[in-house]
C-alpha cells in the first residue's frame, strides 16, 4: 500500500499517520548484478587507463568533471553523477556551479571554455538525438577554445563516461554502494 493510501486510511479510521519505520537492514534499491567493470578487471583497468590519457593533455580537472557530471545527468547515471558531483565538491567547486551544470546554458557560473566542453558533452552524448548529433558550430566553438589534443581527451572522457553510465545503468548500480 502507498504511502498516500495508508495515510488516508489512517485519517478515515482516525488515526494520525505515522508512516512505517524502515528498518536499517531494508533494502530500498538493489543493484541486478555487481558492476560489471568489476566482473571483468580488465575492463577496469582499461577504462581507468583511458581516463588517465584524457587528463594527461591539459584540459582542466574539473572541466573534465563538469563533462562527466553532464553525461551522467543525461545518461540517468546516479552512480556516476553522485560520485562527481562529491568529488568536485571535495576539489572546492561551488553548490551553484554544481546545481547549475544542469541548466549550463542559463546560468553565469561557467565561462565560455566550460560550456563549449559542456556543448560538446551533450552533443557525443545524444548522438541518435538529431541527425548531425555534434554541429559545425558546436565543433566550432569547441576548437576555439582547445586545440586537437585537447578536443580528443574530451572526446575520449565523454566516450568513457558514456561507457561507464551505460554499465551502471543496465545494471541498476546503487550510488550508495560504491562508497561515498
Amino acid at each position: 500500500m502507498s504511502i498516500f493510501a495508508l495515510s488516508i486510511r489512517r485519517i478515515c479510521e482516525g488515526r494520525k499517520f505515522r508512516p512505517e519505520k524502515k528498518r536499517k537492514t531494508e533494502v530500498l534499491m538493489q543493484a541486478r548484478m555487481k558492476n560489471i567493470a568489476l566482473i571483468f578487471p580488465d575492463a577496469l583497468q582499461a577504462l581507468h587507463r583511458l581516463k588517465a590519457s584524457a587528463e594527461k593533455v591539459g584540459v582542466p580537472s574539473r572541466t573534465l568533471e563538469l563533462v562527466e557530471l553532464r553525461a551522467s545527468q543525461i545518461n540517468g547515471c546516479s552512480v556516476c553523477v553522485d560520485m562527481h558531483a562529491r568529488d568536485l565538491k571535495k576539489k572546492g567547486e561551488t553548490d551553484e556551479r554544481l546545481f547549475g551544470v544542469a541548466a549550463w546554458r542559463d546560468v553565469p557560473y561557467f565561462s565560455d571554455a566550460e560550456r563549449a566542453a559542456l556543448a560538446l558533452a551533450e552533443a557525443v552524448t545524444r548522438l541518435s538525438d538529431r541527425p548531425d548529433p555534434v554541429s559545425d558550430e558546436i565543433w566550432q566553438e569547441a576548437a576555439r577554445h582547445y586545440d586537437e589534443p585537447a578536443l580528443a581527451a574530451l572526446i575520449i572522457a565523454i566516450a568513457n563516461i558514456n561507457v561507464w553510465n551505460r554499465f551502471n545503468v543496465a545494471t541498476k548500480q546503487v550510488a550508495s554502494a560504491w562508497g561515498n
